[in-house]
C-alpha cells in the first residue's frame, strides 16, 4: 500500500486481500493505530464481533459511506443494516461499473 492509502478514514469501504475472507469488503468502523483497523461488514462480522486487520492485507476503495460515518461519529454506533446497506450500495453502483468498464476495454482491444 503506497502512503496514501495508509490514510483510511471511518466510514470508509476496503476490500480484504488476505485471510479467510480475502476479496470480500468491510467497512472502517475504528481505528486502532497506524497498523491496524477495525472492520465489520455487518453479516460474517457484526459490529459487535468486528475484525481486527492489518492495513497491509487491505485494500482501501475510493468510497466513504457517509450514512455509516456520521452514525459513528455521532452516537458511536452503527445498526449492521446500514452496514450491509452500504456495502451493497457500493458493490451495486461502484464494482458493477468499473466490470462493465473492464468488458468494454476489453471489446475495443480485441477489434
Amino acid at each position: 500500500m503506497s502512503e496514501a492509502d495508509s490514510i483510511l478514514r471511518i466510514g470508509q469501504i476496503v476490500r480484504i486481500m488476505q485471510g479467510r475472507e480475502a476479496g470480500q469488503y468491510a467497512i472502517v468502523i475504528d481505528m486502532i493505530d497506524n497498523r491496524y483497523v477495525i472492520l465489520a461488514d455487518g453479516e460474517k462480522r457484526k459490529y459487535d464481533r468486528p475484525k481486527k486487520k492489518n492495513l497491509n492485507h487491505i485494500e482501501a476503495q475510493d468510497y466513504i459511506s457517509p450514512e455509516v460515518q456520521s452514525s459513528l461519529l455521532e452516537t458511536g454506533r452503527v445498526t449492521n443494516g446500514k452496514l450491509r446497506f452500504a456495502i451493497d450500495k457500493f458493490i451495486n453502483e461502484y464494482v458493477t461499473d468499473l466490470e462493465k468498464e473492464d468488458q468494454h476495454d476489453g471489446e475495443r482491444r480485441c477489434n
